[in-house]
């Protein structure tokens, strides 16, 4: 009689346990809270004591004032980072997505202090800026994740795929 309290459906089997259905609410919420904390870490140093420090990740080929941009892309991180922590759950999903979509469109200067071996953040050495390349995409990852947006996508996605094919 209880057992259908301590479970939920699943698409990939007869049910999960509700402990860890919990666990990775916990889990995603974390992750969350800890992206948004560190998106406003980001966002603040953006606006004080690591402004000329992020200048050298602004393209020599963007038409605008790097100091423009580090402002610009501070103000958005702080903004970002209250999103993430204060929309409800109903719109996280949506939250993530414009994120992710942040992190993709900063990776150009990411690229850029790479391959024009500018120095910032300690990163003085070509290794140092390949291996922060790297971490870009984990970001983009983290922020689909920790919001639910990529499996609120898959999960859309088949319920799509269920309409199409019940037609």
């Amino acid at each position: 009689m209880h057992a259908a309290r301590s479970s939920t459906p699943s698409p990939t089997g007869p049910s999960t346990p509700a402990w860890s259905v919990a666990a990775k609410s916990f889990a995603r919420t974390v992750g969350r809270v800890a992206l948004g904390a560190f998106l406003g870490f980001t966002g603040t140093a953006h606006l004080t004591v690591s402004r000329v420090e992020f200048q050298a990740q602004v393209p020599p080929w963007l038409p605008l004032d790097p100091d423009v941009v580090v402002v610009g892309s501070g103000v958005v991180e702080i903004a970002l980072c209250a999103a993430l922590l204060a929309t409800p759950r109903r719109h996280r999903w949506l939250v993530g997505w414009v994120v992710a979509a942040f992190f993709v469109a900063v990776f150009p200067g990411n690229i850029s202090q790479y391959v024009t071996g500018t120095d910032g953040f300690g990163l003085d050495t070509d290794t140092a800026r390949a291996i922060r390349l790297a971490f870009q995409p984990l970001l983009v990852l983290w922020a689909l994740w920790s919001t639910g947006a990529w499996h609120s996508w898959r999960d859309r996605r088949r319920r799509g795929d269920a309409v199409e094919t019940s037609e």
